[in-house]
């Protein structure tokens, strides 16, 4: 996809996983990026310094150390910068850590979701891409799961935040006509990935001869993407604003879409992957045998994740395809030099 004019973009959460690969890749094209992070300590605030310093030495980028929950901060960022698009991947992440700390949920992705949209609204922004998650299907068991279906059963305080998020850019799509992209990234990994998540974990505790944890007795299926295939359909998604759906119905109502300038995509590898084979593959690029500890499901996580991506095909002709083996081998390298293994 040709890129045509330069654009200025925010990136809200540049320090963190996909948004620093977002700003390298949208760096790399030429665009102007404003980097947004508060830099927290969920996780080692180094690792985010570190993506961070491979960044903020191109000459279009500009990092901001600054809360989303800040409604003075925020507003006065987005009066200053005039932005054409905002891509936000802020958030209080992880389902786990939303039973332990439930207001940090509040803050970061209500609170400071809204400051977002209100940010957009008074400042002309064309279009908002914002981060929903895999987790708003929450109950649901038909697969693959698709923007289409009902997602009114949330089984985590995190997935109803972002489901909140949803309704929130809708509500501001149709009163504002703010055209609103929400994407519902499925479990995301690869290099510079969080130390919250399986594959940094397990590679540690193998690497270290620790036991693993193996949740639902190694029965858990995810949608493992590969973080180059969630930069490439989050750059696709940017440059198509969507537009009200002409066929959108209130008697039947479609929730992907809508009369105003509103759509949801999924973006995930649709090649849900057993837990165990997950390890395996992991166990081979480490040449190295893993201790498992099997323990039952864990409370707000679900036993499997599929993504239907048709939509995403059909409307950006990109669909993830990264082969789990290729993408935990890319880790593994990264993870070893990172830590000089």
């Amino acid at each position: 996809m040709e890129h045509r004019t330069l654009n200025k973009i925010l990136v809200t959460g540049a320090a963190g996983f996909i948004g620093f690969h977002l700003c390298k890749r949208l760096l790399e094209r030429g665009d102007e990026v404003v980097g947004l992070d508060n830099l927290n300590d969920y996780y080692d605030v180094n690792l985010k310094l570190k993506r961070l310093k491979q960044i903020t030495m191109e000459r279009n980028f500009k990092p901001v150390r600054l809360d989303l929950a800040d409604r003075e901060g925020i507003a006065r960022l987005f009066r200053e910068e005039k932005f054409d698009i905002v891509v936000n991947l802020a958030a209080q992440a992880g389902v786990r850590y939303s039973l332990i700390n439930p207001y940090s949920y509040i803050d970061s992705n209500i609170s400071g979701f809204l400051n977002i949209l209100e940010g957009c609204r008074h400042s002309d922004v064309k279009h908002l891409v914002f981060a929903s998650s895999s987790s708003v299907y929450g109950a649901n068991t038909k697969m693959p799961f698709s923007v289409h279906h009902n997602v009114d059963h949330p089984v985590s305080l995190y997935a109803a935040t972002k489901k909140a998020n949803e309704l929130m850019a809708h509500t501001y799509a149709s009163l504002y006509k703010i055209p609103c992209t929400g994407l519902r990234f499925f479990t995301v990994y690869g290099p510079w990935g969080r130390p919250d998540m399986a594959l940094f974990l397990f590679t540690k505790a193998i690497l270290e001869g620790k036991p693993i944890n193996v949740f639902n007795y190694g029965k858990m299926r995810r949608d493992f993407t590969y973080i180059d295939d969630i930069t490439e359909g989050v750059v696709r998604v940017m440059e198509r604003v969507p537009e009200p759906d002409p066929r959108w119905s209130g008697d039947d109502p479609d929730s992907a879409t809508s009369y105003a300038p509103y759509k949801l995509y999924n973006i995930g590898n649709n090649n849900p992957v057993e837990l165990m084979h997950f390890i395996e593959a992991l166990e081979n690029c480490l040449g190295k045998k893993a201790e498992k500890n099997l323990l039952p499901m864990q409370a707000g996580d679900v036993p499997a994740t599929y993504a239907d991506v048709d939509d995403l095909m059909k409307d950006v002709g990109f669909k993830p395809e990264t082969p789990i083996e290729t993408g935990i081998q890319r880790f593994v390298e990264w993870y070893k030099s990172y830590f000089g293994v």
